[in-house]
């Protein structure tokens, strides 16, 4: 079975979040995702993540921190997200492969109909908010 590496952002900007909504002909299609992609052999998983959010997104980030890999294992494949929490360094964005992405405050983001992969990644983000607070 497939075992694939992938970067995902946390993209955080005047107190909002960006998700994105994968299309209809991607992989799960129209679930909501942390956007990011994979990581290419050799490749830093940081640098990865800034490539791959400029090719989907148009959008500058800042890496402010890490949350520990997520594996999950769907019946066709298996993956492991390396996630990053971030700040925009820009404002707006332009779809390349998603069906939508939008800004949500976190206390909203729990209501999406994420990817199963995502849903760890977000408990764990919210967790660190709620430590903040």
């Amino acid at each position: 079975m497939p075992h694939i590496h992938v970067t995902c952002a946390i993209i955080e900007r005047n107190g909002l979040v960006l998700a994105a909504r994968r299309s209809a002909l991607m992989q799960l299609p129209l679930k909501w995702e942390f956007p990011g992609g994979k990581i290419r052999a050799g490749e830093d998983p940081g640098e990865c993540l800034k490539r791959e959010i400029r090719e989907e997104l148009a959008l500058e980030i800042d890496i402010a921190g890490e949350l520990s890999p997520a594996t999950h294992h769907y019946p066709d494949f298996i993956v492991t997200l390396y996630p990053f929490i971030c700040k925009a360094k820009t404002s707006g964005f332009k779809l390349a492969e998603h069906a939508e992405a939008a800004w949500f405050p976190p206390g909203e983001l729990t209501g999406l109909d994420w990817a199963e992969a995502d849903l760890p990644v977000l408990d764990a983000y919210l967790a660190t908010l709620e430590r903040k607070s």
